[in-house]
């Protein structure tokens, strides 16, 4: 499974239509959708899954108003439940940079939500109209429930996750009866890794019951960002510095230590009085952009610079987020990565 940061061919989105995701921002979310595709296509492609013609014509509508080149636009029409397709679209494998395949984990709604069997097979209907091919994760005779939000790797070999997520036998149990060990060689068969880092919890709010990738990200084969919460009695600060502890003590594919960038966080948000999972380390890596949630917040300008002098050869821009993350998600929950392979040069 290659990182984040090295060459895509492509960025697959899902385009909004689910209005209770985001209640009473749906109208917003569009827009703020229209700047997100902008900003990733001066690098690569844009694959937009949409339910239907009628859809796909509104959205175009949308993106030729906030002046997209829509040549860099390509449309599917795959229907789905959400649009959170980090979490269940396909995870890429790529084999000596020159064959692309597909791992399909199954999706379930995050252990939580009921409607799910759309998006479970998005994985994949891609995988086969790329005529890629899927490799199809169990254990024995089991298929195995992950979200692509739940894992953060290197590309050399470190995988990064959290036990609340993927270990968890009570709140929201993806895998029962399936154990650390082994989840653990699910990983290595079906991603390729060899090394896998187990922090313990994520950030308050967040539905997924612990993501990864709203509170660590591997930036560099030996470098991550980290979410560091400066006031003691906010409930995310003993778990962000127990996750710190924990990175201290681990070590990459190749024994060395993890180069640990620390990113704050935001100020609370809220809605309807349930706190909103605001992060920072919600980014998304495209060929020539960093796109960075921000929540018109003094940190803003911290995590923007911070992520620029860590990405100098792209531009960081920040997307305005307090409207997506009313939907429990923001930049690179909605997003997927298709590597490029080197036939495509």
């Amino acid at each position: 499974m290659p990182a984040e940061w090295e060459k895509h061919e492509a960025t697959w989105l899902v385009w909004p239509y689910n209005r209770s995701d985001w209640p009473g921002k749906f109208a917003a979310v569009q827009w703020v959708y229209g700047e997100i595709v902008r900003k990733i296509i001066p690098g690569e492609m844009v694959r937009i899954l949409v339910n239907s013609l009628a859809h796909e014509k509104r959205v175009r509508r949308i993106l030729a108003r906030v002046g997209v080149d829509m040549s860099r636009i390509e449309f599917f029409h795959i229907q789905t439940n959400r649009s959170w397709i980090r979490d269940f679209g396909p995870v890429f494998l790529c084999r000596n940079g020159k064959e692309l395949a597909v791992s399909r984990f199954r999706f379930n709604g995050w252990a939580r939500y009921s409607d799910w069997e759309k998006d479970d097979c998005v994985s994949e209907s891609i995988a086969r109209i790329l005529g890629l091919r899927i490799f199809y994760a169990t254990y024995g005779e089991r298929e195995i429930v992950l979200e692509g939000g739940s894992i953060d790797v290197n590309g050399r070999g470190t995988l990064i996750t959290t036990e609340e997520c993927l270990l968890d036998e009570v709140t929201q149990v993806r895998n029962p009866g399936i154990g650390r060990r082994e989840i653990e060689e699910v990983l290595c068969s079906f991603l390729g890794v060899t090394n896998i880092l187990w922090l313990g919890r994520g950030i308050a709010g967040d539905d997924t019951h612990g993501h990864v990738d709203d509170i660590c990200r591997f930036v560099g084969p030996q470098t991550v960002v980290l979410c560091r919460e400066t006031n003691p009695r906010d409930v995310n600060y003993r778990v962000l510095e127990e996750n710190r502890e924990r990175l201290e003590d681990m070590r990459l594919e190749d024994g060395s230590k993890i180069e640990v960038v620390s990113i704050p966080m935001p100020e609370p948000l809220y809605f309807n009085g349930q706190r909103l999972p605001a992060s920072y380390a919600n980014f998304y890596i495209s060929n020539s952009t960093v796109l960075v949630p921000t929540f018109n917040d003094p940190n803003d300008r911290i995590a923007l610079g911070i992520l620029s002098e860590i990405f100098p050869e792209r531009l960081v821009v920040g997307i305005h987020s307090v409207d997506l993350v009313w939907g429990l998600g923001t930049l690179h929950c909605l997003t997927r990565e298709q590597p490029l392979i080197k036939a495509d040069f």
